[in-house]
């Protein structure tokens, strides 16, 4: 496939089977936990009707009309600061990965967020998520000793927060 055949754009109705398909394969891929994870999640499923709101957006990677990734925007759920953001459900199909998609959807999302009016930027990853881990390092994001919010991912084992 193409490097150059490619779009970035935000979910449509349509996508909802082939994003939930390569976000379930991830966790299988890396071994990581289905319960406490995104794999459990109600959204998963209906990844577009989940966001819908003027202060959340999800895009898709598509390549010759097949989702390969995502990656979204939504407020940190149950926190009570103003201003916090929570990158979420950034998931690659492994033909895509190793070619600089997840920074490109990163990098993305992270824009979105200041568009948006958010202050700060949050998220959690699996330790088994290496390459994913370097990447938001690799932007600034710090280490944080537990998680914020209520995200209901109590399996994920990495929490990382920055300034946007």
């Amino acid at each position: 496939m193409g490097i150059n055949n490619f779009i970035i754009r935000e979910i449509q109705p349509k996508d909802n089977a082939q994003i939930e398909s390569v976000i379930r394969a991830c966790f299988h891929e890396f071994k990581i936990p289905l319960v406490g994870t995104a794999y459990a999640d109600e959204e998963t499923p209906k990844m577009f009707e989940s966001f819908q709101n003027k202060n959340d957006v999800y895009f898709v990677i598509e390549a010759d009309g097949e989702v390969l990734g995502g990656g979204g925007v939504k407020p940190l759920k149950d926190f009570d600061a103003e201003g916090v953001c929570e990158i979420q459900k950034m998931y690659f199909s492994p033909k895509i990965r190793g070619n600089g998609f997840g920074k490109l959807m990163f990098k993305k999302c992270l824009e979105a967020a200041k568009d948006l009016g958010y202050k700060k930027c949050y998220l959690e990853s699996a330790p088994q998520l290496k390459a994913a881990i370097h990447i938001y390092e690799s932007f600034g994001f710090k280490h944080l000793d537990s998680s914020l919010g209520n995200t209901g991912h109590f399996s994920c084992g990495v929490w990382m927060i920055k300034d946007i």
